[in-house]
């Protein structure tokens, strides 16, 4: 894929959203506006993330009578371990920027364990979730740059091998509970 229809791609699924780092957050949507995120801002973000596993929330905006939309970026490299994770309200639409893995969705976590709510996870990234170890009787698919899968709330996910040296995949949260904090953007 190229470039730009990278580019373009990316501004499609993030066209309600606030740019990453506009002045002070907007805690609503005006009526008959649009924002954007630049590739720029996006790769900004990731070059910053030094852990193995990066996951920062752009923004979260919310639109009268409609869902919360979020936008995240996240960086992954090579799993050290099985760590699977399931959100009880929101959806996620993953959209692979770089690299290749395979993704596992549905089936059942090994070890359950809720995430605690005072967690970055819960309170900034994905409302309340469930974390565990490998996913068994789930649907495995080899995902690549381009790519967009949509996982549902109560799905239980993981990567079960990233195949090149690392991901980038923007993610879009979709909150149609408000549990995440509209307004929230990246300094």
């Amino acid at each position: 894929m190229t470039s730009m229809v990278r580019v373009f791609s990316v501004s499609l699924l993030i066209a309600v959203v606030q740019p990453a780092f506009a002045q002070g957050p907007s805690p609503r949507q005006p009526r008959g506006t649009a924002a954007d995120v630049s590739n720029a801002d996006l790769m900004a973000v990731v070059q910053k993330m030094t852990a193995a596993v990066g996951d920062v929330q752009l923004r979260v905006v919310a639109i009268d009578n409609q869902p919360n939309v979020g936008v995240g970026i996240v960086k992954r490299t090579k799993p050290g371990g099985a760590n699977s994770i399931e959100h009880s309200q929101i959806t996620e639409v993953y959209h692979m920027i770089e690299g290749s893995a395979t993704l596992v969705t549905g089936g059942t976590m090994e070890n359950p364990r809720d995430a605690a709510p005072d967690s970055q996870v819960v309170k900034v990234l994905n409302g309340p979730s469930t974390s565990g170890g490998k996913v068994t009787g789930g649907v495995s698919r080899n995902i690549g740059v381009g790519d967009v899968v949509i996982i549902p709330p109560n799905t239980p996910h993981w990567f079960s091998e990233i195949t090149s040296d690392q991901i980038v995949y923007l993610v879009i949260r979709v909150d149609p509970h408000k549990v995440l904090p509209a307004g929230l953007g990246a300094k």
